[in-house]
């Protein structure tokens, strides 16, 4: 019989089709039951992240007329915030994309599990590209029409240029078949790896504009107004990467203007 320990350590590479798992069905131990209801758990989890994960490749495949059509995803990171850009991607990936099983909607994922999958998703793109739209931008157009542009330009950016965009909820305008998909990154392998790569790219650059403006804890909010965010902005004031149009910061900068007029 094995020890506990030893079935530990074959559970760790066992894929259900080894001999001595009916055994350790039958073994009457608490601790050899515990050890293999936890591993049917984890051989369960799998088996649905795999079924969706074949269901998104099948959604994106959908759109295609020809095997050969390239199908990219395009989705965005931080079009609420009041403090940085708003940062798109497009991404076209390649037919084989096991190592992707279990992407996800960014939202729904760790920040370590982000960074893991957006190495996976850049080695199994046949291209992507991702853009960021300036705060003065963002300003000037409104955040709707600045990430419309930032998406278009993220996608006439490809290396390869695809035969169908799928758009997480935006309609692009651009002379390629695109599709507006309502809740996209749930959907669409292509837009969730989109948001992936969108979502740790702009993670990366406010924890950069962290170190620049310590006092606002950009690496904690991201630039959300969230209330420890709002209250660092009420005593410090507006950054240059702060938006000037968002509110309350619109109505600051409007009051501080009256003030100086009287």
């Amino acid at each position: 019989m094995l020890s506990l320990k030893e079935i530990k350590e074959k559970l760790a590479y066992a894929n259900g089709t080894e001999s001595w798992l009916k055994e350790l069905e039958e073994d009457s131990r608490v601790g050899a039951n515990k050890l293999f209801t936890s591993w049917k758990k984890k051989q369960h989890l799998k088996m649905l992240e795999k079924q969706a994960h074949e269901e998104k490749i099948m959604f994106d495949q959908s759109f295609c007329t020809s095997e050969h059509d390239l199908v990219a995803g395009v989705d965005e990171a931080g079009r609420g915030p009041l403090a940085g850009p708003v940062v798109t991607a497009a991404v076209i990936l390649k037919s084989n994309a096991e190592e992707l099983v279990g992407l996800n909607d960014s939202k729904q994922l760790s920040k370590a599990k982000r960074n893991e999958l957006a190495v996976r998703i850049k080695n199994n793109a046949i291209s992507y590209f991702i853009h960021f739209q300036s705060v003065e931008k963002i300003d000037e157009l409104n955040i709707y029409e600045a990430t419309k542009q930032s998406m278009t330009e993220a996608v006439l950016s490809l290396t390869e240029q695809p035969s169908v965009v799928l758009v997480d909820a935006m309609a692009l305008p651009i002379d390629i078949d695109t599709h507006s998909i309502i809740k996209g990154d749930a959907k669409s392998l292509a837009i969730a790896a989109a948001s992936i790569l969108a979502k740790t790219a702009r993670d990366h650059y406010m924890d950069q504009l962290h170190e620049e403006f310590p006092a606002y804890l950009f690496n904690n909010h991201a630039g959300y107004g969230t209330k420890q965010h709002v209250e660092m902005i009420l005593k410090h004031g507006p950054t240059e990467h702060h938006r000037k149009t968002f509110e309350p910061i619109k109505s600051m900068i409007s009051l501080s203007r009256g003030s100086n007029l009287n």
